[in-house]
C-alpha cells in the first residue's frame, strides 16, 4: 500500500484527507503536526469581542482522523531530504511514497520593534490579548496595520486586519466609550487591500471615514517603539499596536530538499507540485503558486489547491496523467461585528456586495457548516 504523508492538520491538509478518500484512495496516510487539531483561524476576529471563546476555535481531529482512517503522528518538521522521500521531525523520521506540504507560512518579523506589536493572526492567544488590552484602557489611540513580503508582494493577509479594525470600532461604540479612543489605520500602499479589487477597496476607505478612523497610507514602515509607530512619512503615537506583517516560508525549509521561491516559500508549478520533484505536492500558505496578481494567501484558496493535489495522486495511483490545476479564486466577508462586505474575484469577475447584516450572519454559519465535518 502506497505511503502518503501530510505535514500539518489545517485547512489544506484537511482538506487534502477528504478530497483523497472521496477519490477512493486507499493509500495509508499519516499526518504530522504539533497538535491533533485544528484552530479555526477566520474566526480569531470574534475573540476580542468574547462573541468567540477559546474553545470554540480549538476543534478535537482524532475522531475525525479515526472515520477516514488517517494515523496521527505527534511532531514539528524539521527538514525534508532526500527529494522529498524523507521526513525529518522533532519526534523522528519517517518516509512516504507522496508528500503533501500543508504546514502553513510564518510572519516575517524583520520590523524593528515588531515585538511591540500584537499580530493577531499568530494564534488564540495573540487574539485574546486584544480583548484584554482593550478593556483595561481607558482611552488612547489604537494602530492597526498590515505588510507584505517585498519578495512576494502576494504573500500578505490584510482581510482579518480590516475586520479586527472595524470590530473594534464596533466594540468600542457598544460598550459606548468609542468617543475616548482614536482608531489610526497604516499601511505602505495608498489602496490598501488591492486584491479585494478596486470597488472593496473604495468601500473599505469610505466606511473609515464615515467611522471617524484616521488613515495613515502610503509610507513604508520604519520601526515600531512603545506607544509608537514610525514611518518614513512621520511617526505617531499609539497605546495599542496591532500588526500583520507578510508572510514567508516556514523555517525548516531552509537546509531541505524543497525549491524555494525568492520569498522564503516552496516553489509549486500549476498542478501544485514542488518544482522539479515527483511526488511532492503543496498546497496552502507554504507554497508559492503561479496565478494571478490579486491571488491570496486564505483557507478558501488554501483547499482549492488541497483538491487539486489529491486529483493528482488520485490520477497518479491510477496510472493516469495527473494533470489537474487549481482555480484562483478568494472569497471573504469583510466581517465589521455587525454585518459584513462580501467580495467575490475569479478571473475577469470581481463582485463586490456593500456591506450589511445579513453577510455577517451567513459567514456565521459558514463557520458551522465548514467545522461540521471535522467535529
Amino acid at each position: 500500500m502506497k505511503r502518503i504523508v501530510i505535514l500539518g492538520s489545517g485547512f489544506a491538509a484537511l482538506t487534502a484527507i477528504r478530497s483523497l478518500r472521496r477519490l477512493d484512495v486507499e493509500a495509508d496516510v499519516t499526518v504530522v503536526s504539533p497538535r491533533e487539531e485544528l484552530v479555526y483561524l477566520p474566526s480569531l476576529i470574534w475573540l476580542p469581542s468574547g462573541k468567540r471563546r477559546e474553545e470554540d476555535l480549538r476543534v478535537p481531529l482524532a475522531n475525525f482522523f479515526r472515520r477516514e482512517r488517517v494515523r496521527w503522528r505527534q511532531g514539528s518538521v524539521t527538514g525534508v531530504l532526500d527529494g522529498g522521500r524523507r521526513v525529518v521531525t522533532d519526534k523522528g523520521e519517517l518516509d512516504n511514497d507522496y508528500l503533501i506540504v500543508a504546514t502553513g507560512g510564518r510572519y516575517l518579523r524583520k520590523l524593528p520593534g515588531i515585538e511591540h506589536a500584537i499580530i493577531p493572526c499568530e494564534g488564540i492567544e495573540a487574539a485574546g490579548q486584544i480583548g484584554s488590552r482593550l478593556a483595561a484602557m481607558d482611552g488612547g489611540t489604537i494602530a492597526v496595520g498590515f505588510a507584505t513580503n517585498p519578495k512576494e508582494p502576494g504573500a500578505v493577509r490584510g482581510g482579518p486586519m480590516f475586520e479586527f479594525l472595524f470590530g473594534t470600532d464596533t466594540l468600542l461604540r457598544r460598550q459606548r466609550r468609542r468617543e475616548r479612543f482614536e482608531l489610526v489605520f497604516f499601511n505602505p500602499s495608498t489602496q490598501p487591500g488591492q486584491r479585494l479589487g478596486p470597488a472593496a477597496v473604495a468601500k473599505i476607505l469610505a466606511h473609515m471615514r464615515r467611522q471617524g478612523i484616521r488613515t495613515h497610507l502610503g509610507h513604508k514602515m520604519v520601526r515600531f517603539e512603545p506607544g509608537k509607530v514610525t514611518t518614513e512619512g512621520g511617526s505617531f503615537d499609539a497605546d495599542l499596536i496591532l500588526f500583520m506583517p507578510g508572510l514567508t516560508g516556514p523555517a525548516w525549509l531552509e537546509g531541505s530538499d524543497l525549491p524555494l521561491s525568492d520569498g522564503g516559500f516552496v516553489a509549486c508549478d500549476e498542478t501544485c507540485r514542488a518544482r522539479g520533484l515527483e511526488r511532492v505536492f503543496v498546497a496552502g500558505d507554504a507554497g508559492s503558486f503561479p496565478g494571478p496578481d490579486w491571488m491570496a494567501k486564505q483557507a478558501h484558496q488554501a483547499d482549492l489547491q488541497a483538491e487539486a493535489v489529491a486529483k493528482n495522486i488520485a490520477a497518479e495511483l491510477r496510472g493516469e496523467p495527473a494533470r489537474h490545476g487549481f482555480a484562483a479564486e478568494l472569497a471573504c466577508i469583510v466581517d465589521t461585528l455587525d454585518a459584513g462586505l462580501l467580495v467575490y474575484r475569479r478571473g475577469a469577475r470581481n463582485l463586490t456586495l456593500s456591506r450589511s447584516r445579513m453577510l455577517h450572519w451567513m459567514k456565521r454559519r459558514f463557520e458551522a457548516s465548514y467545522l461540521k465535518p471535522y467535529r
